[in-house]
């Protein structure tokens, strides 16, 4: 099960990071934003809003089939790492500016994931437990 989860919690990462940075490539590419067919033949002109729609899907089915066995606290927390990851990307790809606070924000975010990875792993053991 163990498995299941590291490949899940990889791919969903995987596909919500390729969303974001997606939507950041079509919306730059289609600039300026105006309410017009002509921008929104824009947006679709460039391939990056198609690898954000495989990515929000991917991410959808891969999230769905995560609920079904993984328990929802430690589920709902690994979901959000893609902040972490696409902040990285950010400052590597579109050399945006990472500061102190978002660093630290990050390491927070890692750290409650795996404060909540180490509970769960106990509660699991306690519940297997019987009693003499």
């Amino acid at each position: 099960m163990k498995r299941f989860y590291l490949i899940g919690f990889t791919l969903l990462l995987a596909f919500d990071t390729l969303n974001l940075i997606c939507f950041k490539f079509a919306g730059t590419h289609a600039l300026p934003v105006e309410m017009s067919t002509a921008w929104l033949a824009r947006v679709f002109s460039y391939p990056w809003i198609y690898g954000a729609i495989v990515g929000y899907i991917g991410a959808f089915l891969t999230w769905m089939s995560l609920l079904k066995h993984a328990p929802i606290g430690p589920a709902f927390a690994a979901s959000h790492l893609e902040v972490v990851s696409v902040m990285a990307l950010s400052w590597w790809v579109f050399a945006e500016q990472v500061t102190t606070t978002q660093v630290i924000g990050a390491t927070a975010i890692v750290a409650g994931i795996v404060c909540l990875a180490f509970a769960e792993g106990g509660e699991g053991v306690a519940n297997h437990v019987v009693p003499a």
